[in-house]
């Protein structure tokens, strides 16, 4: 039996949106195609992607709608992505890691999304690809979809301006002037291996926009506003430099059990060595930007007592190595 490749209802909301202000028969078509009426109240349950593909073209078609998906795309933003997927971006220390967690649990969007990294000397490639649906027509509709969730991964970090400078299609598909008015400083590619989005490879080291809102350490803190992600990040960094805590001690600290914690983390999408990795690399990028301490310093003061374990962390996190962080944050 062939599987059923599944998308959230979320992702159809849109295309509902747009065809409800133009007076459209909304609900017909979507019972046309066996896909619920009521997507509002089932954003985040999962309907099958072939018959969602087809209602969307179908749509077009009937209803005169020139480029639906990209119209569809102008109507989400980054709160249509599954709570986990933001939870994880949320709690992600650079634009490398949220871009890994992307790839990671892209099947929490769509069942059948691949999403993976395609590095190149000087730019880095976003790649997504619906498993099961090459060689069938009208992907375009899905693909804005593909590639709009990552452009505003990419905007936690670098900002709401941001636009790639390439948005590449698998689908054969010819932009209309209206949307390459909308997205003047990008080219559009089609008929690609797959869909993709690009963006200077310096960006990965981006630090999380969110950590910005965090308040200085010298003012008073309301800790009941806080989540336990955030807690553990404004306490942990005291204890870099003489032995982390480990999850039992931070539970016995809290007052709660261990395995109480540890579901508090996982429902964060984190775990707790995650978190400390998370600690260490932002005591060491504060460090690394800020002061003029040796490597081995800030190694040292960021809890790690091997200067080459420190590198490979760092650069797993950062996509770059201390050193090169240091120069870039500098230039």
């Amino acid at each position: 039996m062939a599987n059923i490749h599944l998308t959230r209802c979320q992702h159809l909301s849109p295309f509902a949106d747009i065809l409800n202000s133009l007076g459209a028969p909304t609900a017909s078509l979507l019972e046309k195609f066996r896909l619920p009426t009521s997507l509002e109240e089932k954003s985040n349950h999962y309907v099958p992607i072939l018959p969602a593909i087809d209602f969307a073209e179908f749509a077009r078609r009937s209803q005169g709608i020139d480029d639906f998906g990209f119209h569809a795309a102008r109507q989400l933003h980054f709160g249509h992505l599954s709570e986990r997927t933001r939870n994880l971006i949320g709690h992600s220390p650079t634009l490398l890691v949220a871009l890994q967690q992307t790839c990671k649990w892209a099947s929490l969007e769509d069942s059948n999304l691949s999403n993976w990294l395609e590095r190149y000397d000087d730019h880095v490639r976003i790649c997504s690809r619906l498993a099961g649906t090459k060689g069938l027509q009208h992907l375009e509709h899905s693909q804005w979809l593909q590639n709009i969730f990552p452009i505003y991964v990419v905007r936690q970090f670098a900002g709401p301006d941001w636009a790639p400078a390439t948005i590449a299609f698998e689908a054969r598909y010819t932009p209309t002037p209206a949307c390459q008015s909308f997205w003047p400083n990008s080219r559009f590619l089609s008929g690609q291996e797959a869909s993709w989005i690009d963006l200077p490879i310096s960006f990965l080291a981006l630090p999380n926009r969110a950590n910005e809102n965090l308040p200085p350490k010298d003012e008073k803190i309301e800790f009941a506003n806080y989540d336990i992600i955030k807690t553990l990040k404004l306490m942990l960094p005291s204890y870099l430099d003489e032995g982390l805590p480990t999850l039992a001690e931070i539970a016995e600290m809290a007052g709660v059990s261990t395995r109480s914690l540890q579901r508090n983390l996982s429902r964060a999408g984190i775990t707790y060595s995650g978190l400390l990795d998370t600690v260490r690399f932002e005591n060491a990028r504060t460090l690394l930007r800020n002061t003029d301490s040796k490597i081995i310093e800030v190694a040292f003061a960021s809890g790690y007592t091997d200067p080459a374990h420190f590198t490979r962390a760092f650069r797993r996190i950062a996509g770059v190595t201390p050193r090169q962080f240091r120069e870039q944050s500098r230039t």
